[in-house]
C-alpha cells in the first residue's frame, strides 16, 4: 500500500472521530432544546462517523498497514439558534468530502487501485451525507418558524434508526 495514502487514511481515521464528537455536541444542544427527535437525528450522524472510522481503521490492518490513533480535538462550535447546527454539519460534511476527495487523488496518483476502490463508497457516502444536510437547512427554513411544523419535523427525525454501512472489507 502506498505510504502517503496509508497516512492519510490515518489521519482520517481521526478526523471520522472527530466528526462524531461534533455530531454528538450538535444531539447535545437539541437534546437542551428540547428537540428530541433532532437530537436523535445528531446520534445516529455520530454513530456512523465511528463507523467510518472503523471501516478505515479495518481496511488499514487488512492491508498490513500499522494505525496510528492521535487525539481527539474537542468541538469548538457554538450553536444559538436551531439552524446553527443544521449550517454547520452541512459545512463539516463538505470539508470532509475534501479530506475523501484529497485520499482518492493520492491514491489514483499512487495507481494504489484497491485503496481507489474501497474510497469509491466513501465517495458516495459523502454525496449522501451534504445532500441530508442540505434537505434539513431547506426543511428547517420552510418550517422552521412554525411550532406545529417543527414538532412534526422533529417527530419525523425521532423516526431515523440507526443502519450499519454495508461496505464490505
Amino acid at each position: 500500500m502506498d505510504k502517503k495514502v496509508a497516512g492519510l487514511l490515518n489521519e482520517q481515521i481521526n478526523k471520522e472521530l472527530y466528526s462524531a464528537y461534533l455530531y454528538l455536541d450538535m444531539a447535545n444542544f437539541y437534546a437542551s432544546k428540547g428537540l428530541d427527535g433532532f437530537a436523535n437525528w445528531f446520534e445516529i450522524q455520530a454513530r456512523e462517523e465511528q463507523d467510518h472510522a472503523m471501516l478505515i481503521y479495518k481496511y488499514l490492518h487488512n492491508n498490513s498497514q500499522d494505525v496510528t490513533l492521535a487525539a481527539i480535538a474537542k468541538p469548538d462550535k457554538e450553536f444559538k439558534t436551531l439552524s446553527d447546527p443544521l449550517t454547520a454539519a452541512l459545512a463539516h460534511e463538505q470539508y470532509v468530502t475534501s479530506l475523501i476527495n484529497t485520499i482518492y487523488e493520492a491514491a489514483q496518483e499512487a495507481k494504489d487501485h484497491r485503496a481507489v476502490q474501497f474510497l469509491d463508497w466513501f465517495i458516495k457516502e459523502q454525496g449522501e451525507e451534504e445532500m441530508n444536510s442540505s434537505n434539513l437547512i431547506t426543511k428547517m427554513g420552510m418550517f422552521g418558524g412554525d411550532p406545529k411544523a417543527l414538532y412534526m419535523m422533529n417527530s419525523e427525525l425521532a423516526g431515523r434508526v440507526y443502519s450499519a454501512p454495508s461496505l464490505k472489507l
